[in-house]
């Protein structure tokens, strides 16, 4: 049985992350508490607004040794949403150079938009390079929602699961070993976000 718990360090989409995983979920909490981490068998880190800010509130709010033990040591199912996948990289450009966690070999830097709006918003497909249990009868062309001005760089194509164009491909779905990551925002992304969070409880 599924045990998902929700990072709580202040994001704006944290309760919507926790309704749409309730949908498909009957055990399902928002906490930053390290027993929340441990008796969870899926962790989740939401995420909107700028790269260092969501550093910072990381940092202060989530214990992340023990979250590191949960996800790294002990393998846990993990998936970053938005500003939550973009964290996972070495360093996030965006308002200055800051940190991130080091677990996905990359960088965030500002989407190359070309003629095209920022930030980019609203619904666009995504293109599958490989494939991956969280894509699970979600093919080329599915369309997700999106809202964002920057993106992931991945030091290595291998991690890239999917990728999505509007002014150059980026990368949309990331993927190592249990580290999950989506640009998208699968809680505003009606049937085919509640497809994918099936597909990650599966994992």
């Amino acid at each position: 049985m599924a045990r998902v718990c929700v990072l709580d360090y202040g994001s704006g989409n944290a309760r919507s992350v926790f309704n749409l995983f309730r949908t498909v979920c009957d055990d399902v909490v928002v906490s930053n508490l390290a027993t929340d981490m441990a008796t969870a068998t899926h962790l989740v880190l939401p995420g909107v607004g700028a790269f260092g800010a969501a550093m910072r509130r990381i940092s202060d709010t989530i214990p992340m040794a023990a979250l590191r033990q949960q996800a790294l040591d002990n393998g846990k199912p993990f998936l970053g949403i938005c500003v939550g996948m973009q964290v996972l990289a070495d360093r996030g450009l965006e308002f200055g150079d800051f940190a991130g966690l080091g677990w996905i070999p990359g960088e965030v830097v500002k989407l190359e938009a070309g003629d095209e709006r920022l930030p980019h918003v609203g619904w666009n497909s995504i293109r599958v390079l490989q494939s991956s249990p969280l894509l699970q009868g979600l093919d080329d062309g599915t369309d997700f929602y999106f809202l964002h001005s920057y993106v992931l760089r991945c030091a290595t194509l291998s991690s890239v699961v999917a990728t999505t164009g509007y002014g150059e491909d980026f990368c949309c779905v990331v993927q190592s070993a249990n580290l999950f990551g989506v640009q998208f925002h699968p809680e505003k992304s009606q049937r085919a976000g509640q497809r994918l969070v099936k597909n990650f409880l599966k994992i």
